[in-house]
């Protein structure tokens, strides 16, 4: 028997401590686990070091948790849309790390499928290189780049079964699909759950092996 896998928000988010790795997904408010978000600033976890894209709005999503204060570390490729993450940066208050987009996807990609780094030209020669390994191929000069891995991700889905498989409509996929493959424990907000045999095999996404719980977004007010 297929093992149902929806699951209340409060159970969902229980045994996410303080000091935890989180990777969310989405790009800026597009496909963002927003819900999921709220509901971490109300359970009151700290201290967390942040994996996203993009730091969002100050007021919106993901962005609540730097102008709250929860997050002590981030990995990010764009922070420009929140003031907040600029100015925590500039004094000191959250350690921030500004990561090419192409290299942080990379890097939740090698950690999501097991590899032990990625090899890229972006950053030789600069401020990026610090403390890095740098690798010659072929006579060419690449920066080792390290896997990013989290304790947990929350990721944002269109349709998912009540399995865990999740199913993205356009471009709300950016970020969640691989953002699903790099925790060791994965939460998915959705705006659809459906009977399990519902969804056309060939639009999964996300199969439900990578998918520990599911919550219907769509019956949270």
């Amino acid at each position: 028997m297929v093992k149902n896998k929806v699951v209340s928000i409060e159970k969902a988010l229980e045994n996410i401590q303080d000091g935890a790795t989180i990777i969310i997904g989405g790009f800026l408010t597009v496909g963002g686990p927003n819900k999921l978000v709220d509901a971490l600033l109300a359970k009151g976890t700290k201290n967390m070091t942040l994996i996203a894209n993009d730091t969002g709005f100050i007021d919106k999503g993901l962005g609540k948790l730097i102008a709250e204060k929860r997050v002590s570390t981030i990995y990010a490729s764009h922070i420009g849309t929140n003031r907040e993450t600029g100015r925590q940066m500039i004094e000191g208050e959250t350690d921030v790390h500004l990561v090419p987009q192409g290299t942080l996807i990379e890097q939740i990609r090698a950690a999501g499928f097991g590899l032990g780094g990625i090899l890229t030209p972006t950053g030789l020669g600069t401020a990026v290189q610090e403390g890095k390994q740098v690798i010659a191929v072929d006579g060419k000069d690449f920066l080792l780049e390290k896997p990013l891995k989290a304790d947990v991700a929350l990721v944002f889905a269109n349709k998912a079964d009540k399995a865990g498989n999740l199913q993205f409509h356009g471009s709300t996929q950016n970020f969640n699909l691989l953002a699903a493959t790099a925790a060791d424990y994965v939460l998915a907000e959705v705006d659809q759950v459906v009977e399990i045999g519902e969804l056309d095999p060939d639009a999964i996404c996300v199969p439900s092996l990578f998918v520990d719980h599911v919550v219907d977004g769509g019956s949270i007010a």
